[in-house]
């Protein structure tokens, strides 16, 4: 440590805080902090350990700096975005990748060297007139083979104490780690801000929002944003960082939920799913009944010749639209009681209460929302109707409010995993529930092929499906070849495997009109966990194993109290061959023109599974029903 950074280290820092970094020993944390310091020139700083008395501190700024408002029930807040800063901005997420390195052509990369000299030009002097919040978090459980620390700088208190309640706080696994410890560093900064809704600031320059991922030194930059996808480092973000990390190590880093599904006796059988943001994934995680560990990021391991997972944060920052207490309880009861939560783009109603699209009740005539005072039939300038709450509004809180949560959220070890799930919005193609022949036919048909329909939660046009392999294709940082494979190699060593399985939530008939109910997924669940417990049997069709309608008909009326149909069976378990076959078609051209290291077991499984469709075709024509199987 150089006598120019304690000096700077001195100047800018409490006697306080100043001991906390010192109490580190880590020349490369206070390199990283200086360095940043001296660009990016705050008014103070505030160091961070896992005290009580330095989280409250963080609450207490959100509201000072005007970044959180209190609503009227104890321990909520509202936050707002700007209008324009309302989801991942993907087109200015770039990695930073030196001369003669590629990811290929599906990821967006810049030169490094400009990069950074881009970076520096809009860092300097960005945080003038800020507090830094410097914060230290652990990825994972501590303690543990999934651990990784991580280091947060940013100018937002909103940031910081949203992370607070997303992640487990890292101070004390810095200390055990040492200074040999490798760990995550982020930068973020919302820029110069203007008055909102409510007196809440937000990010102004919007033309200068930047989201710059340095694989080489581990570094996330976010600049001149507010908004979590792009600005909560240790999110989507810290996953490049870790999968590029876990590709050199043999692990994974998935964009999975991790729960634990009750059976029969007791029994708790542990599942991840990958899911496209809007697909279902956090209400899935949240299914009355099961255990939830975590609803959005997963790391896996082998672990005595057992695959074992671990929920890489400790909440949720999750969708808010069209909750209610019917379809949702747990959400609902976490959301409608005193606790501390976080509430973002939602519409502020006249007695200090919240309104998102869907909540039940009378929807209110007036308010205040992300874009300011609000009535309804409100339009903006293009003449199209402003929401009364943002379609990606959401909220932030611990998972430990929730009576459901898993006893295993923090156990070093993670959990066994049984079942992987994948699941997108597939409208006319696949089956509610289904399981894959094996791991290899798991890996290439259910999650290297996941297609799924473009939501709110990601800036651009809605409702075009999108090729995107185990949900994931947003925050790779490796080639989408090489991921797939690293998926397939995971698997390869193991005596045996979790059970691979698709599920749709989103199934319509020719009419347009859907065949699942929203609650039917507890169903599918639980078929799925009896099937990794060998307690039913399945059918076998040219895509993979499909339930008995004696199965669902029992859980239907033993999980939800309700008749199942036959008709209903029949219709939603019907293999629809041409459209299958087109989305072999979609998905060969995809890995032959698109993705330039496609390992060869991709085109043999596809190969593979178009020839049992056309041959059950020539014998059964186009559409054909679960009572054909049966026969064969």
């Amino acid at each position: 440590m150089t006598q120019d950074t304690l000096v700077l280290l001195k100047d800018r820092l409490s006697k306080k805080d100043y001991q906390k970094l010192m109490k580190l020993n880590n020349p490369r944390i206070t390199q990283f902090i200086t360095s940043s310091m001296e660009i990016c020139n705050p008014k103070s700083v505030f160091v961070g350990t896992d005290s009580h008395e330095d989280l409250q501190y963080t609450r207490e700024a959100a509201l000072h700096n005007h970044e959180e408002k209190k609503l009227a029930t104890e321990g909520h807040t509202i936050h707002f975005d700007g209008s324009y800063d309302q989801a991942r901005d993907k087109a200015h997420t770039k990695f930073l990748l030196p001369p003669g390195t590629t990811l290929g052509p599906e990821l967006n990369t810049m030169n490094r060297d400009e990069g950074l000299k881009e970076l520096s030009e809009i860092m300097r002097n960005i945080m003038a007139g800020h507090e830094l919040f410097i914060k230290f978090y652990c990825l994972g459980p501590a303690h543990s083979p999934f651990s990784i620390p991580c280091i947060q700088l940013t100018d937002s208190a909103y940031v910081a104490h949203s992370e607070d309640l997303l992640y487990r706080q890292g101070y004390q696994e810095f200390l055990r780690q040492g200074s040999n410890a490798r760990f995550y560093k982020f930068v973020h900064s919302q820029g110069e801000l203007e008055e909102a809704g409510l007196g809440l600031l937000v990010s102004k320059n919007r033309q200068k929002r930047r989201v710059y991922i340095d694989l080489q030194d581990e570094v996330i930059y976010s600049m001149n944003t507010q908004y979590g996808g792009n600005s909560l480092g240790l999110k989507k973000l810290a996953m490049r960082l870790a999968i590029h990390q876990c590709a050199e190590e043999g692990w994974l880093v998935e964009h999975m939920l991790l729960m634990g599904v009750t059976g029969p006796r007791g029994r708790i059988s542990y599942f991840t799913g990958a899911f496209p943001s809007m697909c279902g994934k956090t209400s899935t995680a949240m299914m009355n009944g099961e255990k939830i560990i975590g609803d959005d990021i997963a790391y896996l391991r082998i672990i005595d010749g057992m695959v074992r997972a671990v929920n890489v944060e400790a909440g949720i920052f999750g969708i808010i639209e069209g909750i209610n207490e019917k379809n949702d309880p747990l959400q609902w009861d976490a959301l409608m009681h005193p606790a501390e939560v976080i509430f973002s783009n939602v519409l502020v109603t006249p007695d200090n209460a919240v309104y998102w699209n869907g909540k039940p009740g009378v929807r209110p005539k007036a308010g205040v929302n992300f874009s300011g005072a609000w009535f309804d039939g409100m339009v903006e300038e293009k003449g199209e109707v402003i929401p009364a709450s943002h379609k990606n509004a959401r909220f932030t809180f611990r998972l430990d409010i929730l009576p459901n949560i898993d006893a295993h959220l923090h156990d070093p070890l993670g959990v066994k995993v049984q079942g992987i799930i994948y699941g997108g919005r597939d409208s006319d193609t696949s089956v509610p529930v289904e399981e894959s022949f094996d791991w290899i036919h798991g890996i290439v048909m259910k999650g290297a092929c996941l297609e799924s329909e473009t939501t709110a939660a990601t800036l651009g046009t809605e409702g075009v499906r999108v090729f995107n392999p185990m949900s994931n294709i947003d925050f790779l940082s490796i080639p989408i070849g090489k991921y797939i494979q690293n998926n397939l190699d995971f698997g390869a060593c193991l005596p045996t495997h979790p059970r691979i399985f698709s599920v749709n939530y989103f199934l319509k008939d020719r009419q347009g009109a859907w065949l699942n109910e929203k609650n039917d997924k507890a169903i599918w669940l639980k078929w799925m966990e009896r099937r990794v417990n060998d307690e039913v049997d399945a059918i076998r069709t040219p895509t993979g194993f499909i339930p008995l309608y004696g199965d669902l008909q029992k859980l239907f009326a033993g999980i939800l109290r309700k008749q199942y149909q036959k008709k209903d069976y029949l219709v939603q378990f019907t293999i629809r061959v041409p459209e299958n076959i087109a989305k072999i078609q979609r998905m060969g051209m995809i890995f032959r023109t698109r993705i330039l290291d496609t390992p060869a077991v991709v085109f043999t499984v596809l190969k593979d599974q178009e020839k049992r469709l056309l041959d059950a075709q020539q014998k059964y024509g186009d559409y054909i029903s679960p009572e054909q199987w049966e026969r064969i």
